[in-house]
């Protein structure tokens, strides 16, 4: 497995892969000022056509809109990381890239799109479906039938009730209470949840 990515949030990958036993062949980042990840030295930029094809590729990068610009940068086959703790039901999906995190429930028939970040102890309902290059933050929660669309963020602590239908590039703040649908782009925060204001649009050539 390839990591792309040589932040904190790729040590955490690293350490899932490390605990499942898998083996990491590379860590690559586009900084040079970044030279080690854990135990792994970083080796400069990625570049698919150097690498062996039959390596999976992960990116490690938390941000949304970049993790999807590399994705669509990259013609490579992408690997999970699932750590060994998550809770998945054996009738639920997860998209290729997606990283799944210490403590993580994900309940029956739900579907996990490409790239996902499910973060430490979050709760995926029932018949829950996530759109691609999500973020759910640690300890956020989704009650049954809520529907994210792609790009979206849940800040951490953040609850939403059951049978919403959550936009596309989305920031929902952190312990923020969604009782309502959110429209594209909106930033939500409260108790209950409110727009503060929207985000700039992602074009779909991202």
């Amino acid at each position: 497995m390839y990591l792309i990515g040589a932040s904190g949030h790729g040590k955490v990958i690293a350490e899932i892969l490390e605990n499942n036993g898998a083996t990491i062949s590379g860590v690559f980042d586009d900084d040079p000022a970044r030279q080690q990840l854990l135990d792994y030295p970083v080796l400069g930029p990625f570049d698919a056509a150097k690498y062996p094809k039959d390596k999976q590729v992960i990116i490690s990068i938390g941000n949304n809109r970049i993790r999807k610009k590399k994705a669509r940068e990259l013609d490579t086959s992408f690997g999970t990381a699932i750590h060994p703790s998550a809770n998945i039901s054996a009738r639920s999906r997860v998209g290729e890239g997606s990283v799944i995190m210490a403590g993580v429930s994900i309940n029956c028939n739900s579907v996990i799109g490409k790239h996902n970040i499910l973060n430490t102890n979050c709760s995926i309902d029932h018949d829950c479906v996530l759109g691609d290059f999500v973020h759910v933050s640690p300890n956020a929660a989704l009650a049954g039938n809520v529907r994210i669309g792609e790009g979206t963020q849940i800040g951490i602590g953040a609850c939403v009730i059951q049978g919403l239908i959550i936009g596309k590039w989305v920031t929902i703040g952190a312990g923020t209470v969604v009782i309502t649908d959110v429209p594209d782009h909106a930033v939500i925060v409260g108790n209950p949840g409110r727009i503060i204001k929207y985000n700039q649009a992602v074009p779909d050539t991202l």
